[in-house]
């Protein structure tokens, strides 16, 4: 048979896929554009109508709505969270969801030794001459995954770009298929405002032409990108390819040649934006989409000199302990790249890790430097990894300095409404020497 006539005997419906389901199955998907919604929406249809019980599922930054989420599923399906979009951070606050904390790096080695599931489900991109489809927008954990599924479901979309370097899966591989046209979850850029435009000028004042930089999502990522359009040489390797930077790759900015691995290319583990950015990655040789225990091995990045990360937090104490997963018990989302990341910066030679946020929050009623993390929060970056720290007043650097050095240099960047309540609570702690 050819590689189309096994495509056509494979080919189902959505339904019929989420017949196969069977209680107590447990599931996984990778991460952003390959969650298969059309297939979990079958299933969600099936479960709702008395059909299966007992399922769960596995997601990693859930960018489309789960059914595992939903809280009218929360007595059929059960979902674990190993990084949240906002779906599945409304179920754990709803207590009918689970979360994996982990490392992204560690990913794929957990799904390999620790996690008993039996089913794979993905979005791919159409399937190739040679019978090959691609994980498209995520190379991060599908290759684990994989290999240890008793059953591969697809859910090939049209829409979905092929990555000449991303995970691959045969047709011969696939146990059934379905397809859609649906369009791929789209994340519209964040405006960058007038303290995002401050923040983002501060960080790359201190990138010099040739560095290589990681960048995430939103405002501030995107005011970095902005205030880099008139540097020379960069590089990217990051665990996320945004729209902002497109912007420095066609304008020049970023050229990759400088970097002494992957030289000439964009190494990134997963996508996430706009249609402008999925249709960029589509068969471009220039393009990397590498797993993430590649792309965010602390060692690797270390190997690029000038190394820059850019990572966000909710909140930073006297010590320089960053808290980006939680609001004191509250669940924001998994601890993700930024502990890679950070450790690889500063383990470059000449590379700098940046923590930036605005220096306050609620509306400016409470400020995001504080004397202690809020009773509960999680440490997602250690006092012992920890770089600089910057807001819209400046940059603090941290590494190599004393706690009392530290308390000083982050109130002078807290927001100056905030910095005698701040001296006031560092003399109380016998902190400033």
């Amino acid at each position: 048979m050819s590689f189309t006539d096994v495509y056509q005997a494979k080919l189902r419906t959505p339904e019929q896929i989420a017949a196969e389901f069977q209680p107590g199955c447990v599931c996984c998907s990778d991460n952003g554009v390959t969650v298969p919604g059309t297939i979990y929406g079958a299933l969600r249809e099936r479960a709702l109508g008395g059909g299966i019980s007992g399922v769960t599922i596995h997601t990693f930054l859930d960018t489309i709505p789960v059914p595992c989420y939903d809280e009218d599923m929360k007595d059929v399906l059960s979902g674990v969270t190993w990084f949240s979009g906002a779906y599945a951070r409304k179920a754990v606050a709803g207590g009918f969801a689970d979360i994996m904390p982990c490392y992204y790096r560690d990913v794929p080695g957990l799904v390999r030794d620790y996690l008993d599931y039996d089913t794979f489900c993905a979005a791919v991109s159409p399937m190739d001459k040679h019978g090959y489809f691609t994980t498209g927008g995520s190379a991060s954990n599908s290759v684990s995954m994989i290999r240890n599924a008793k059953r591969i479901f697809l859910e090939v979309n049209r829409n979905m770009p092929r990555a000449l370097s991303g995970p691959i899966i045969h047709i011969s591989q696939v146990d059934a298929l379905c397809e859609t046209d649906a369009e791929l979850p789209c994340i519209a850029s964040a405006p960058s405002d007038a303290i995002s435009t401050a923040i983002g000028q501060l960080i790359a004042s201190e990138i010099p032409d040739g560095a290589t930089i990681q960048l995430g999502i939103g405002g501030i990522p995107n005011a970095v990108a902005a205030a880099l359009i008139s540097k020379h040489d960069l590089g990217i390797h990051s665990e996320m390819f945004a729209d902002g930077m497109i912007d420095l790759l066609e304008c020049g900015a970023v050229n990759n040649s400088r970097k002494p691995i992957h030289t000439g290319r964009t190494v990134a583990t997963f996508a996430l934006g706009s249609r402008r950015l999925y249709d960029y990655i589509d068969d471009n040789p220039a393009v990397q989409m590498l797993p993430v225990d590649y792309v965010n091995d602390p060692a690797v990045i270390a190997r690029h000199p000038n190394f820059i990360s850019v990572n966000a937090a909710v909140e930073v104490d006297f010590y320089g302990q960053v808290a980006a997963e939680s609001v004191g018990t509250r669940h924001i989302s998994g601890t993700g790249g930024q502990a890679d990341f950070v450790r690889g910066a500063i383990q470059s030679k000449g590379g700098k890790s940046f923590i930036a946020f605005p220096s306050t929050a609620m509306g400016g009623a409470a400020s995001k430097i504080a004397p202690t993390l809020t009773p509960g929060a999680i440490v997602t970056t250690g006092k012992n990894d920890v770089d600089h720290i910057v807001t819209e007043y400046g940059i603090a650097k941290l590494r190599g300095r004393t706690l009392s050095q530290r308390a000083k240099a982050l109130i002078a960047i807290a927001h100056p409404k905030f910095r005698e309540e701040l001296t006031f609570a560092a003399k109380k702690l016998n902190i400033l020497v």
